[in-house]
């Protein structure tokens, strides 16, 4: 398990370093340093503030090759910052995108994380129900809605339920957050309401599917013959056993915890990870989405490392060789 492991963490190391290369060619060689500096101080500016904005921020060295000082380069400052988890300042504003990653991540985690603990159970129980009344009409009606569910965009679900339980009933803020343990459950009732309606459709429809190819299993029909009824076939037999797609399907979720999610804490106005990330989008921040996109890499490679080390833990039958 140990070999398994160490090569695991060596192909995530060059996928993560694949990463930064592709980032250094997209915003240090596609993109013109010169374009990003007036980006950020106006196209009036003169070149005097050009050039001073470009060598603050390490912009004004050679991108690949110095043949004075061989380190001193824009791809060796991009490695050194991303890999130290220096990362520097904004290129819009100049704040210290540290900085900006930790007061971030407090309101992320307020949203990402009862989505997670509250979606999967949820997600889990009405596909097992669905999947128990199979080729009836509970599950065809589930099916149908599971479908319509997937259908509808996340945008709608933001928007009608800020309309409805927002404007109309007046339940909830619209938007805003407020950190304050007397009222933040306020502003977070509702885009968590959203982010599981949203996503339910999708999970139920998948987890159905998971639970209705196990119960036709050999081991399944030999618990059946022997007589246990079909609820404890879905609970002690088939549930277990499909644990497997299930973890697959939540590592895939567990980098968005960190990283948040972009129209949510938009349209919500939470200060989130994915608010920052929206918000250097509309500003050209470079800096900002190059650190973003490598932490999201960087915990997608970890993700995936420990949902092998958590087949083994609920699947005695795998084996990491």
């Amino acid at each position: 398990m140990l070999a398994y492991l160490l090569r695991r963490l060596a192909w995530g190391a060059v996928t993560v370093v694949g990463v930064l290369l592709f980032l250094f060619w997209l915003f240090f060689l596609y993109a013109d340093p010169q374009d990003v500096a007036r980006r950020a101080l106006g196209e009036k500016a003169p070149p005097e503030a050009v050039a001073q904005w470009l060598a603050n921020h390490g912009y004004d060295k050679p991108a690949v090759w110095n043949p004075a000082a061989p380190l001193d380069t824009r791809l060796a400052d991009h490695l050194r910052r991303m890999l130290t988890f220096d990362f520097g300042k904004s290129d819009a504003d100049d704040t210290p995108i540290a900085a900006r990653l930790a007061d971030g991540i407090g309101p992320t985690l307020s949203v990402t994380v009862p989505l997670l603990l509250l979606g999967l159970p949820l997600a889990v129980s009405l596909a097992l129900l669905v999947a128990f009344f199979r080729e009836t009409y509970i599950d065809r009606a589930g099916v149908v809605l599971s479908v319509l569910a997937m259908s509808v965009s996340i945008l709608i679900y933001i928007l009608g339920g800020q309309f409805l339980l927002g404007k109309v009933l007046r339940w909830f803020p619209i938007s805003g957050f407020d950190p304050d343990p007397g009222v933040v459950l306020r502003f977070l009732a509702l885009p968590v309401l959203v982010g599981l309606v949203s996503h339910l459709g999708s999970d139920v429809r998948f987890y159905r599917a998971v639970f209705l190819e196990e119960s036709n299993r050999d081991y399944v029909r030999t618990a059946r013959a022997k007589g246990a009824s079909d609820a404890r076939v879905m609970a002690r037999h088939v549930l277990p056993n499909a644990l497997i797609p299930v973890l697959t399907n939540v590592s895939l979720a567990i980098p968005f915890l960190f990283t948040g999610s972009l129209l949510l804490e938009s349209f919500f106005g939470i200060p989130g990870l994915g608010s920052i990330t929206v918000e250097a989008i509309h500003a050209n921040d470079f800096a900002t989405l190059r650190v973003m996109v490598y932490l999201g890499a960087l915990l997608f490679v970890a993700a995936q490392v420990l949902t092998d080390v958590a087949y083994t833990l609920v699947d005695p039958r795998v084996r990491l060789g």
